[in-house]
C-alpha cells in the first residue's frame, strides 16, 4: 500500500510556492526531505539539487550526483502551465515515494498536487 497523505508546514508550502514563483516561466526543482510512517509522510524541508537545471517546459539533475541522503522522499517540481497532472518524463523519472507538483500562479496549497508513482493525487495536508 502506498502513501494515502502527506503533510507539510506552511513554511515548507510557502517555499515551494516562491521558488517556484522566483524561477517562472521556467520549471523549478527541488528535493523533498522528511520522514515516512507507514502510508503517511511528512515533509520537512527542501533541499536544491547539486547542477540543477531550470528551463523552458523542463527541470533537470544528475541524480548520481546526490549523496547517499534516506530522508529523501521525492522531487518536486514546478508545472508553468497551470496543469496539476504529471507527464510521462515526469513518472519516467519518479524518485521516492512522492512527486509534487507546484502548479501557476503559485497562490497557495490549492497550486500544489501530491502524486504518487503512478499519478494518483495524495491527500495534502498544510499543518
Amino acid at each position: 500500500m502506498g502513501l494515502r497523505k502527506v503533510s507539510m508546514s506552511r513554511e515548507v508550502a510557502g517555499l515551494l510556492l516562491e521558488v517556484a514563483r522566483s524561477v517562472d516561466p521556467d520549471e523549478m526543482i527541488v528535493l523533498l526531505h522528511g520522514k515516512v510512517n507507514k502510508d503517511y509522510a511528512v515533509v520537512e524541508e527542501v533541499s536544491f539539487p547539486p547542477q540543477s537545471i531550470y528551463g523552458d517546459s523542463f527541470s533537470s539533475f544528475n541524480p548520481y550526483s546526490l549523496p547517499i541522503d534516506h530522508s529523501i522522499l521525492g522531487i518536486a517540481h514546478s508545472h508553468p502551465s497551470g496543469i496539476g497532472r504529471p507527464s510521462a518524463e515526469d513518472l519516467d523519472n519518479f524518485m521516492g515515494v512522492m512527486m509534487v507538483i507546484v502548479t501557476a500562479p503559485y497562490r497557495d496549497e490549492k497550486d500544489i498536487h501530491v502524486l504518487d508513482a503512478e499519478g494518483r493525487k495524495i491527500r495534502l495536508e498544510i499543518v
